[in-house]
């Protein structure tokens, strides 16, 4: 007879920390739906908010109680990747967002040449995991997305804060995040060109 137990390798896959990753990333498509209905902006910020907070909480849980696994490695950084490009993706069409395309082609560009130099390098036994640059890139990339969310409700447009408005914390958290962006891929493509020349 068949056993219906399920393999320790199954189980180790539907630990709390997975099953936290595939809820931020059918989460995802709810606020991607918001947003392109363009309703509930602060609805939509908010929600990009939890998704991070998840992201912040699958992690401790996994690396507390030693719950990391292989699919663990691999989706918990698409579905932020996925998330956070997502939403400046969805922002484009919109003109008050301050979302352009050229911000757009940076984070896309940088996350598409840093995943393949990563799975290049792993499979070859190289370590290549997240570094202080990443971590900070993913942070201003997670405040830029949540100004520019609120930006687009009618009633915080042209809120001003002491003597910034939030336009202006809009474009500054915008063009920082992207500057941020940048750099941290020179960086890791640097990391990249050491450990190949280590390799052999």
């Amino acid at each position: 007879m068949t056993s219906t137990t399920a393999t320790p390798a199954t189980e180790r896959n539907l630990n709390l920390p997975n099953v936290i990753t595939f809820a931020r990333l059918a989460l995802s498509f709810v606020l991607f739906g918001m947003m392109s209905a363009g309703v509930g902006w602060i609805w939509s910020a908010a929600l990009f908010v939890f998704a991070v907070l998840t992201d912040i909480l699958d992690g401790y849980i996994a690396r507390k109680y030693q719950l990391i696994t292989q699919l663990g490695r691999i989706m918990d950084p698409f579905v932020d990747k996925f998330i956070t490009a997502g939403v400046f993706i969805f922002l484009l069409p919109y003109r008050e967002s301050g979302v352009t395309a050229w911000m757009v082609i940076a984070v896309l560009g940088r996350e598409m040449l840093v995943t393949s130099l990563r799975g290049f390098l792993e499979q070859r036994g190289a370590d290549f995991s997240a570094s202080g640059a990443g971590k900070l890139k993913m942070f201003l990339q997670c405040v830029a997305g949540t100004v520019a969310l609120l930006a687009m409700d009618p009633s915080i447009h042209d809120v001003m804060l002491g003597p910034v408005s939030v336009l202006l914390l809009r474009d500054i958290s915008l063009w920082a995040m992207v500057l941020v962006t940048l750099w941290s891929g020179v960086i890791y493509v640097q990391r990249g060109i050491t450990i190949l020349r280590t390799l052999g």
